[in-house]
C-alpha cells in the first residue's frame, strides 16, 4: 500500500508550526518544479556557464528554508517566493561575475519565453531585467510581483491571481501594463 503525499500547503503549515520532520516530506513533492524553473532561468545560458539549474535549486531551498517568518499561503505561494529567492541569487551571480570581469565586461544573458517576452531581443542582461524591474516597483510594487512571479517563476495567472488575492482578469491586465513598461525601458 502506498503512503498518500500531503498537500504542500499542509507540509508549509507544519514546517511553520516547527515541525521539522516535514521537511523531508517537502523536498521530494517540490524539486521537480524548482528544478524546472531553474532550467527555464539557464537554459539560452553560454555552455560552460558556471552555475547550473542543481546548484540553483539547491541555493533556493536552502533560503526558502530560512524563511521561517512566512506565513505560508499555499503552493502558489511557495512557487512566488522561490522565484524571488532565485532571481535573488541569478542576481547576486550576476554582479559577482561583472565585478570579477575586468570592470564588469561579462553579462549573465537569460533567454526569454515567446508568450511573456517584453523585449525586442531573444536574450536580456539578467542584471538589466532586475534594474528594470526595480524601477517597475517603484511605481507599483503590485506589477512589479506579477513579473517576477510569472517571468522568474513560471506562474500561470491563475497562480498569481491566487498568491496576490486579485482575479485572473486583473492579473492580465497589471501583466499587459507591466510588459509596457519593462519593453520601452529595455530597448531603450
Amino acid at each position: 500500500m502506498t503512503e498518500v503525499q500531503k498537500p504542500i500547503t499542509q507540509i508549509l503549515n507544519e514546517l511553520k508550526a516547527g515541525r521539522s520532520e516535514s521537511l523531508e516530506e517537502l523536498l521530494p513533492l517540490v524539486y521537480d518544479e524548482l528544478r524546472r524553473l531553474a532550467n527555464s532561468y539557464l537554459r539560452k545560458e553560454r555552455v560552460n556557464h558556471t552555475l547550473q539549474p542543481t546548484a540553483l535549486v539547491h541555493e533556493a531551498y536552502l533560503r526558502l528554508l530560512g524563511q521561517n517568518e512566512l506565513e505560508w499561503q499555499n503552493r502558489a505561494h511557495f512557487f512566488g517566493v522561490s522565484a524571488r529567492l532565485m532571481r535573488e541569487i541569478l542576481i547576486e551571480y550576476a554582479r559577482g561575475r561583472n565585478r570579477q570581469k575586468r570592470g564588469g565586461e561579462f553579462k549573465t544573458q537569460i533567454a526569454l519565453d515567446e508568450a511573456i517576452s517584453f523585449s525586442s531581443q531573444k536574450q536580456l542582461d539578467v542584471v538589466a531585467v532586475d534594474d528594470a524591474l526595480l524601477k517597475l516597483e517603484q511605481l507599483d510594487k503590485r506589477q512589479a510581483r506579477i513579473v517576477e512571479m510569472k517571468f522568474f517563476g513560471g506562474l500561470t495567472v491563475e497562480e498569481i491571481g491566487e498568491v496576490l488575492a486579485i482575479s485572473p482578469a486583473t492579473v492580465k491586465r497589471e501583466w499587459s501594463s507591466a510588459k509596457l513598461f519593462l519593453y520601452k525601458l529595455l530597448n531603450d
